[in-house]
């Protein structure tokens, strides 16, 4: 699917992306989650869902998949830190899309949902990530996620997002290689526009 195309599937479908939006982060704000300790949580839902939808036509392989990659990217971190069950981000999913949509955007949510650990690394280790390869458009969606949250962190000056830049700096190599497959089909790529627009941010940091 082409650029233009892409758009123009989304604007037709922007009714029910926005009704995803809405959702997510109610659910978010349910819980009182904030971003950074000072932003309501949709903040940075919509930066993901933003990425999403700027880079959605290098890997969506048809128009029926655009609405469950970008709930997707709206909803990766429910189970984690919304309190949803897979079960719940299922029916949450039927009420925007149909029984198969639904079944797909969940196995994204599930694939992007941290496991259980002490530390950063147990939470995100050699399970997480194979998780995520095997999974269509998890790989998309993940990136989409550490990018919102480099461009988040790398803006900032506090000492939090100092320490971000140097976690997401010596995290890098290893991410960008656990979470792309290499895979044939196109639903498992990783955009190389995006990686470039990544590692632009680091080459910033460095200077």
């Amino acid at each position: 699917m082409n650029k233009e195309q892409f758009g123009i599937c989304l604007r037709a479908h922007a009714d029910t992306l926005g009704r995803i939006c809405d959702r997510a982060c109610m659910l978010h704000e349910a819980v009182n989650q904030k971003y950074d300790r000072k932003f309501p949580y949709g903040f940075h839902l919509s930066m993901v869902a933003d990425f999403a939808m700027e880079y959605g036509h290098e890997v969506v392989s048809s128009e029926e998949d655009i609405i469950p990659v970008v709930f997707g990217a709206y909803f990766h971190d429910s189970i984690e830190d919304a309190r949803l069950t897979y079960n719940d981000v299922r029916k949450e999913a039927e009420a925007f899309m149909d029984t198969r949509q639904a079944l797909a955007a969940a196995e994204i949510v599930y694939a992007l949902t941290n496991d259980k650990g002490r530390t950063r690394d147990e939470r995100a280790g050699a399970h997480y990530y194979a998780g995520i390869r095997e999974t269509p458009y998890a790989p998309f969606v993940k990136l989409c996620d550490r990018l919102a949250n480099m461009t988040y962190s790398f803006r900032g000056t506090d000492i939090a997002n100092r320490h971000m830049k140097e976690v997401y700096r010596r995290e890098w190599p290893h991410f960008i290689a656990s979470v792309n497959p290499h895979a044939g089909d196109i639903r498992f790529s990783i955009p190389a526009d995006m990686v470039r627009e990544a590692e632009c941010l680091l080459a910033e940091r460095e200077r």
